[in-house]
């Protein structure tokens, strides 16, 4: 059977990513526009991402090789289980009363379709980069006041920072308003770029995993601030948990070089 005229240009112009939106969408729409399902899949992203970290911490107990890796390696040994598992609760317990209604809420207030065609990799690429610098940007400012404003700290950020040596999972370890912030500004960067569903779901995913990287505790020969420039990393963040008035940003460097708040990593001492 012969294609209509015109259908082949059509598919030689259709997005590459589009096979892949086509088979996301299939059949799942009613399941896709969920208001439970970006929270739940966050979360269910967020421990999964935690898991490799936490077989580090594990085997760091007794390999020496993992426990080189560790950045305060003078710091004692890893988290333990027991540890990782009351954060666990914690962490649920803030996405069941913080995470789950918010987001139900806003997806209630923006009524979001998916479209048909699915974007170019360069746009993917373009609004997932844009979401991360905005993100980084208002978060940074975000983060300063919350350090520089006693009631601020006392209320949304302190109980971040019970973690003076921080792992993987207390990436997500914050108190309700520090939680429901993180939520705004990372729905609002996204919005703001104005993403596509695909590339909106790419930026939550790698937003997700920067997190977590940065507060993994591990200097990892593959991480990616040793491929990247301008990204900080583990080093860079666990210097903030160690000296709280520097290395704001979460994810980039720029922001602190540019207003003087850039620490190296190797020179922190003690906690302030």
């Amino acid at each position: 059977m012969n294609a209509p005229p015109g259908a082949h240009e059509e598919e030689l112009r259709a997005p590459l990513l589009q096979g892949l939106w086509e088979h996301v969408r299939s059949g799942q729409e009613d399941i896709l526009l969920s208001p439970y399902l970006s929270a739940s899949f966050a979360f269910l992203t967020h421990v999964l991402l935690c898991a490799p970290f936490l077989a580090l911490d594990v085997l760091g107990g007794f390999c020496l090789r993992v426990r080189s890796w560790r950045i305060a390696a003078g710091s004692g040994p890893p988290p333990s289980p027991r540890r990782w598992l009351d954060c666990f609760w914690r962490v649920l317990w803030g996405y069941a009363t913080t995470i789950l209604p918010a987001t139900a809420l806003v997806h209630a207030l923006r009524s979001p379709a998916l479209p048909a065609l699915a974007p170019s990799c360069w746009r993917l690429f373009a609004e997932v980069f844009a979401s991360l610098l905005l993100f980084d940007t208002v978060f940074f400012i975000c983060h300063v006041a919350m350090h520089r404003v006693p009631w601020l700290y006392r209320n949304t950020h302190q109980l971040h920072h019970q973690h003076h040596t921080p792992f993987a999972l207390a990436a997500q370890d914050s108190g309700s308003l520090e939680l429901l912030t993180l939520l705004l500004l990372s729905l609002g960067s996204a919005w703001a770029v104005g993403c596509h569903p695909l590339s909106e779901a790419t930026f939550h995913l790698l937003n997700t995993w920067l997190a977590v990287e940065d507060h993994c505790g591990y200097e990892l020969p593959w991480a990616l601030h040793r491929l990247l420039p301008g990204v900080g990393g583990a080093p860079h963040h666990q210097v903030h948990h160690n000296v709280h008035s520097v290395n704001f940003a979460p994810y980039f460097v720029h922001w602190d070089v540019l207003f003087g708040t850039y620490r190296a990593p190797g020179r922190h001492s003690r906690p302030d």
